[in-house]
């Protein structure tokens, strides 16, 4: 019993050495971030406009039901989304989204840092999806 006592207390001060540290000293150093990480949502512009052709694909895949989509159509006779919308506090970034729509037009970026002070900065309008 000594023994497999020993060798647990032998592995806990190996990692309480001096450079054995397994904590990340956030913020100034960073997690290396996986290829597949989905982060916060990122709408692909286009020259002149979004890419996105309001199919409602999007909003229709989602299982939180977080994306908000209006048509409207340009003098072109184009359609494009006149509101989208995504609540981030209702996100649970599965990903759906991005595989379900056929033209490539929202993507998952590395971003993880979402926090804010109030709930109307997790609603994310177009302009700031174009941003990001």
């Amino acid at each position: 019993m000594f023994k497999a006592f020993a060798k647990g207390l032998s592995i806990t001060l190996k990692y309480l050495a001096p450079g054995n540290t397994t904590t990340v000293q956030y913020p100034k150093e960073r997690c290396e971030i996986a290829p597949r990480f989905r982060g916060q949502h990122r709408l692909v512009p286009t020259t002149d406009r979004e890419k996105c052709v309001a199919c409602y694909l999007c909003p229709t895949v989602c299982p939180a039901k977080c994306i908000t989509v209006e048509s409207a159509e340009n003098e072109k006779g184009e359609k494009y989304p006149k509101v989208y919308e995504i609540d981030m506090l209702r996100c649970i970034f599965c990903g759906y989204c991005v595989e379900a729509c056929p033209i490539e037009a929202i993507e998952m970026t590395d971003k993880y840092e979402l926090a804010n002070y109030k709930r109307e900065q997790f609603i994310f309008d177009k302009e700031r999806l174009l941003k990001s």
